[in-house]
């Protein structure tokens, strides 16, 4: 017989009450029983022929809701069980029914002779089914003994990378400049304890740190020697890049005024221009804005309304802002700080409109006040970016000598003749624009910085931030749940794959000819928008990761978070890049067919139906090994399979339209949403390009297999995202989708370990992450 106090040794209670213990802590480990729960273990118990009369009498009476048992007894329950069983194989307890089967032989003699230990298990199986226990679980609870994580042996042996290595790799020819950027913003004189909540302070903070940077010659980088400069765009991305690890409002305003400003200098200005302002631009001299956004137009700058008619009596333009909503909008530096304006209008002789053209503006005089026929608006507090004195621009009748054209690619003679290199205006306008790429190539860098920054934060928060754990044990670190690593993992893994594909373009675009400006102008528009969405929906889920620490302004997700946010909408709204992007795909496409002959079409089209036919074979369908689904080819070949998949349905489309008759603007218009998923294909197939290459060439062993992970995560996790294309396709089969997602998870858990030090390998000093829940490694929370 049961004793009623269950402090004693196993061995004074019966085999059968012992067998039930278990049950019966289950039963009331939630504190509560329902009526149905009672009636079916009473009558469970009643049926069962191998226990004593007095142990159901006194089991029974345990299971009476108006007596229920005390915390302080449940707990005794417990421990007895926990106790006994430490003298038993762990082996052998794999679910409630064992477990009870194994404890019932460590119980006294009373009560023996009826006892069948196999009736016992049996039934105490077909119990927990009955009540909906998930039986291994239960005995986890009841033992608090998680079960054990399996690991091939190939993933054991993994050794950790060389820390320094990774970081060198990373930092690549850049690294002894982003040294000395770390050691300068990791000085006192850049901390964020300077930032002010006052619009006013702020902008000032951030001009006087633009001061600093300019004495140090960084503004100018890109610039001409004559002009203090190195003729190196790429070390200015560089800089643009590490302050995007800072102070966001920081870059952007460096990047409108050396940028921009400076920029459409050196692009759109000849060697007279760059000889009269660009050492004064380079040095803060001259603070300058870039005003080609209008609040009426927005993207739409072909179609901007301020004009600069040409007087030939004065050799004058005269700027004008034909009405109130044709303004300057969202100016950078405008509203404090400008000097000088590159205006962007319509330029106009002999009564001729020859479209966009940029010409320099003088807004304020020495002393700070607008000049005669300038209006400026404050555009008040934003959303983000505070740092950043943007303003609004109205003219009226403002003259400006000549020579104030940016003449590079359209001049206007003394007598108010027009010339240009570029005869055709769409042209025109397109390489002009195409000169100011740079932004597009320099936004996201910074951006990502943002993201690295968020995911060092929250990595380093959830390696040492406890929380939960088996019962009766000690907590354990979140990052340690596989849902957290699903959260964050994937993310990490985007931000090496948008980081190789940056810095190949940003090689790319410093190194480029002339006949690649159109494709690196695609490849930037593209690149922008995809990188510039993946740090917004990586902060957002790094703060939501990081709890109600993420929310303290302190923790600077609030702060990095409003920054960023922009970049998804200048520089070129995302979406409208998007469209952008398809567009050049769909030239590259037509021009692709009008260079073939038949025979060369024909040909080409069978390799496609040969290639989706190869992918599409029953095996390749259906294959779901390790090493299949982690194979960097065949990540490639399935983003080529969608991405020509879709260039070609979309170019069916728009021929499907224009065989009808429609206009090509309303074809275009009708399969927009076509076309921006093509143009993601696109851009997902190039940033695994660069990811394989980056992996391949890395030099040391440890890392590369680190860096494979990775990689295969990155490309798994696209495949994951857009499951419903390959499987409406043909290219997957079911067990294939699930298997793809098994192994996205597996990846994660692999690269868990791995975590601090891959966020490690961005090098942001600790001065420049600032965030008190991510300095060594968790600050207060370790």
């Amino acid at each position: 017989m049961i004793s009623t106090d269950l402090t004693q040794d196993a061995s004074q209670l019966s085999p059968g009450a012992l067998s039930l213990l278990p049950l019966l802590y289950i039963a009331w480990s939630d504190d509560i029983l329902t009526p149905t729960e009672i009636n079916l273990i009473e009558e469970f118990i009643q049926d069962q022929d191998w226990l004593e009369k007095d142990d159901k009498v006194f089991l029974c009476s345990r299971l009476d809701p108006a007596k229920p048992p005390t915390p302080k007894q449940v707990k005794r329950w417990a421990s007895l069980i926990r106790n006994n069983a430490a003298q038993l194989p762990a082996a052998s307890l794999k679910d409630l029914a064992s477990l009870g089967k194994e404890l019932s032989k460590l119980g006294g003699q009373e009560g023996a002779e009826n006892f069948k230990p196999e009736s016992a298990e049996r039934a105490l199986h077909n119990a927990a089914e009955m009540l909906g226990l998930i039986s291994a679980e239960s005995v986890n609870e009841i033992l608090a003994a998680p079960r054990p994580e399996k690991v091939s042996e190939e993933e054991e042996n993994i050794t950790a990378f060389d820390l320094a290595e990774m970081k060198a790799y990373l930092d690549g020819d850049q690294g002894e400049l982003k040294e000395k950027l770390r050691t300068l913003f990791s000085d006192p004189i850049f901390s964020y304890d300077r930032i002010s909540e006052d619009k006013s302070e702020y902008r000032e903070t951030v001009f006087e740190w633009m001061k600093l940077l300019a004495e140090r010659g960084y503004g100018a980088l890109a610039y001409p020697d004559f002009a203090g400069g190195k003729n190196d765009m790429r070390s200015y991305v560089t800089v643009f890049e590490m302050m995007g690890h800072h102070d966001i409002s920081l870059a952007i305003k460096f990047g409108v005024q050396f940028g921009l400003f400076g920029g459409s200098i050196m692009g759109l200005g000849t060697e007279k221009h760059h000889r009269e302002y660009l050492k004064d631009t380079g040095s803060l001299e001259l603070a300058g804005c870039f005003a080609m956004t209008e609040g009426g137009h927005g993207s739409n700058v072909r179609d901007i309304e301020t004009t600069a008619t040409y007087d030939p009596s004065t050799e004058e333009f005269i700027i004008h802002t034909p009405h109130h909503y044709a303004h300057k909008e969202y100016i950078g530096n405008a509203a404090v700080h400008g000097k000088m304006a590159t205006v962007f209008a319509q330029l106009i002789t002999e009564g001729e409109n020859y479209g966009v053209h940029a010409i320099l503006v003088p807004i304020r005089d020495d002393q700070g006040n607008p000049m005669s026929g300038v209006r400026i608006m404050d555009s008040g507090r934003k959303l983000g970016l505070n740092g950043v004195d943007n303003g609004r621009l109205w003219f009226d009748q403002v003259r400006v000598p000549r020579e104030n054209l940016l003449n590079r690619f359209g001049e206007v003679d003394a007598d108010g003749t027009y010339q240009s290199p570029i005869t055709n205006e769409a042209k025109r306008f397109f390489t002009m624009l195409g000169t100011l790429v740079g932004g597009r190539i320099s936004v996201p860098m910074a951006g990502l910085s943002a993201a690295k920054s968020g995911l060092a934060i929250a990595i380093k928060f959830a390696a040492v931030r406890k929380q939960f754990g088996p019962a009766g044990q000690a907590e354990i670190p979140i990052l340690n749940y596989r849902t957290h690593q699903r959260r964050l993992m994937p993310l990490l893994a985007n931000a090496f794959a948008y980081h190789f594909a940056h810095q190949g373009m940003a090689h790319r675009y410093v190194n480029a000819s002339e006949e690649e400006g159109r494709e690196i102008e695609a490849l930037a528009a593209g690149l922008k928008a995809l990188s510039t969405w993946n740090t917004t929906a990586t902060l957002q889920e790094c703060r939501e990761a990081c709890g109600g620490a993420g929310y303290l302004w302190a923790n600077r997700f609030a702060d990095m978070k409003a920054d960023t946010d922009i970049f998804t909408t200048f520089e070129g709204d995302n979406t409208v890049l998007m469209q952008l992007v398809a567009k050049s795909r769909l030239s590259d496409f037509k021009n692709e067919f009008n260079s073939m002959n038949l025979f060369n079409m024909v040909n080409f089209f069978a390799g496609k139906a040969f290639d989706a036919l190869a992918d599409k074979n029953p095996i390749a369908v259906r294959k779901t090994g390790k090493k299949h689904l982690r194979d960097s080819e065949w990540h490639l070949d399935m983003f080529k399979d969608r991405e020509s998949s879709l260039v070609m349905s979309a170019a069916r489309r728009l021929k499907h339209r224009l065989d009808q008759g429609m206009n090509s603007y309303d074809a275009f218009i009708e399969v927009q949403t076509h076309l921006v998923t093509m143009a993601e294909a696109y851009i997902d197939r190039v940033v695994l390009e660069y990811f394989i290459e980056e992996v391949k060439n890395y030099p040391e062993a440890a890392g590369k297999k680190v860096l494979k992970k990775l990689c295969a995560l990155y490309a798994l996790n696209i495949l994951e995202k857009n499951i419903l294309f390959y499987m409406t396709h043909d290219y997957l089969s079911d067990a294939k989708a699930n298997a793809i997602r098994y192994q996205v998870e597996r990846l994660c858990l692999r690269l868990r370990k791995h975590a601090v030090a891959l966020v490690d390998a961005f090098g942001i000093p600790d001065e420049m992450l600032a965030a008190p829940i991510a300095i060594n490694y968790g600050g207060t929370y370790k």
